[in-house]
């Protein structure tokens, strides 16, 4: 697929394929193409060149009804009940009353907002308007599922909850893309991975085939002190530093042994693990063009 705007190349020649049964995360930093690649697939916008087709057709209206969508743009009527807002979605997708009511009741179950139906959109939190944007999205039983950051707004234990839900569609033989540039959440839940860059694709395949690429020459530290020289050490081409844990990518010549001592000399080394990299630190090689690269908080992958 091609898309330009004016004078912006916004996607150039990026070719992403969704499997039945499998979580393909679409990657990439904010202004990467990621929504413009969604806005095609779902003939919102038109390519300037390529196709999209699902089950081997062309796109048509027929095929819009098997596909949920969850946009970044959150857009529900604030002065509606909760109910009434979820029957008129699944009206717009031929959903006859009673069954909407079954099928939002089991839901809203699930998401424990049940007793919440007759509250007004306005009067949820901005986690609970998401989790009702996400049951519009599903209520028809979609054949395709596309979620553009559907975690934002959600707190830790409904993220846990979000991710249960989506491994179940994904065991229902759904196909599912999963657009974000949280790549912890990405690295938890993906079976394969498309990375967007400047509207190109510069990294995919399965998750595994994509780690394995970077070998295991990554080192995982976790301790307590100060680890910001930790950056300028010889025996590192990378570092990903954050408070009380870092990420390292050794050179060629760099034994891990040697750097276990030399950084326990200077920190109170709680975990020393090789293993291979995080999506992470793979993302900020790619995006970040490898740069050593400091912040506060971090994700060990695990």
């Amino acid at each position: 697929m091609r898309k330009q705007y004016s004078s912006v190349l916004a996607v150039e020649d990026v070719s992403i394929t969704a499997h039945k049964g499998e979580i393909l995360g679409l990657l990439g930093p904010n202004g990467a193409g990621k929504t413009t690649c969604i806005r095609m697939i779902l003939n919102i916008i038109r390519p300037d060149a390529g196709t999209v087709s699902f089950d081997g057709r062309a796109f048509d209206d027929r095929i819009r009804n098997q596909i949920g969508y969850l946009p970044e743009e959150r857009g529900l009527y604030r002065k509606n009940r909760l109910i009434n807002t979820i029957l008129y979605f699944a009206r717009l997708k031929g959903i006859g009353t009673q069954e909407g009511k079954r099928r939002a009741y089991r839901w809203l179950k699930r998401f424990e907002l049940l007793d919440r139906h007759e509250t007004r959109i306005e009067e949820l939190s901005k986690g609970n308007q998401q989790k009702v944007q996400f049951i519009i999205s599903v209520l028809h039983d979609p054949q395709l599922i596309v979620l553009d950051e559907p975690f934002s707004g959600l707190d830790p234990i409904n993220q846990i909850l979000l991710k249960d839900v989506l491994r179940e569609l994904k065991g229902q033989g759904k196909a599912i893309i999963f657009s974000t540039h949280q790549m912890d959440q990405a690295e938890k839940l993906c079976d394969s991975i498309s990375l967007i860059d400047r509207g190109k694709v510069v990294l995919e395949g399965s998750l595994p085939e994509v780690k394995s690429r970077y070998g295991k020459n990554t080192v995982q530290v976790e301790y307590e002190g100060d680890g910001t020289f930790l950056q300028s050490l010889s025996s590192v081409r990378s570092a990903h530093v954050y408070e009380n844990f870092a990420e390292l990518v050794l050179s060629n010549d760099g034994k891990p042994s040697e750097l276990l001592s030399e950084i326990s000399r200077r920190l109170d080394v709680r975990k020393y693990e090789i293993r291979q990299p995080s999506l992470n630190a793979i993302f900020l090689d790619i995006v970040g063009g490898g740069k050593k690269i400091s912040g506060e908080g971090g994700d060990s992958g695990e």
